[in-house]
């Protein structure tokens, strides 16, 4: 298996993060993570972030940011990520009111569209980080689908979410290579369970009001559920990804960060680093 830098989104460990970024950056690089994925910054400035990731030999290769935020401040957004060397900015998630079938959508693309010009002409580019629910069919065609197609490849490229692909009944490698060549960044995601009538965003907090229920749908670490992760990996490599990011919203048999080293520990025996 040809070679490639595997990175972990922060936002698996928040809590951790939260306490004492720093050490967290510091166990990654241990455990041979070679960059990171942030989910918001925790309160540090931009030069804060960018001496430690220096410090550890660490990258930022993405960034989620909300929504919200990049619609009210683009310029701002895109000259924190400069300062700390990040090259990917995504769109995690969007709302009921503005995700794809809804009346704010057709707003939610104009933005996009600006935006990923914005960040083009910074030399900076946007991702689209999917869940299960871009999956339902518009215009005979899948949400998700409909994104890529009513915005150029060169201005919006795909953060594919493996648990979220196969959650809908998807196949991960598949549609991988559905976008070859539009997938720099990967997100690997393990998990046990299928879709029912609980909604796992519950179990991230997206949600306070659903059910939580680990008994129908838990997070695990990677290759530990049910994803064919060498099937991925290949796929992935065979499509141009340039990073896999690992990520784990929830860990409940061990800490984040022992489920992390589980994770890496699956990619380095499948060959990946």
């Amino acid at each position: 298996m040809e070679k490639r830098p595997i990175a972990y989104q922060v936002y698996s460990a928040r809590d951790e993060a939260q306490a004492d970024l720093n050490s967290v950056l510091s166990s990654l690089k241990a455990m041979g993570y070679d960059g990171v994925e942030f989910a918001g910054f925790y309160d540090y400035s931009a030069s804060q972030i960018k001496a430690m990731l220096d410090e550890h030999g660490l990258v930022a290769i993405s960034s989620h940011v909300p929504f919200v935020q990049i619609e009210a401040d683009m310029f701002g957004v895109i000259a924190y990520h400069q300062a700390i060397g990040c090259k990917h900015i995504a769109i995690p998630y969007l709302d009921e009111a503005t995700r794809p079938g809804s009346a704010g959508f057709a707003k939610t693309l104009a933005t996009i569209h600006t935006f990923a010009r914005l960040m083009k002409e910074a030399g900076l580019t946007l991702l689209y980080h999917n869940h299960d629910f871009e999956f339902i069919t518009l215009s005979d065609q899948y949400a998700l689908d409909f994104i890529y197609d009513a915005v150029p490849a060169d201005l919006l490229k795909s953060e594919i979410d493996v648990c979220w692909v196969k959650f809908s009944g998807v196949d991960p490698a598949d549609y991988i290579r559905k976008y070859a060549g539009r997938c720099p960044v990967v997100h690997l995601k393990d998990y046990i369970g299928e879709k029912g009538d609980v909604l796992p965003y519950a179990l991230i907090g997206l949600d306070e009001n659903e059910k939580k229920d680990l008994k129908c749908f838990e997070f695990k670490p990677v290759g530990y559920g049910c994803q064919d992760i060498e099937s991925i990996l290949i796929a992935g490599i065979e499509s141009g990804a340039e990073w896999f990011v690992v990520e784990q919203d929830m860990s409940t048999d061990c800490t984040p960060l022992e489920a992390a080293k589980k994770s890496i520990d699956t990619l380095i025996k499948l060959g990946l680093k």
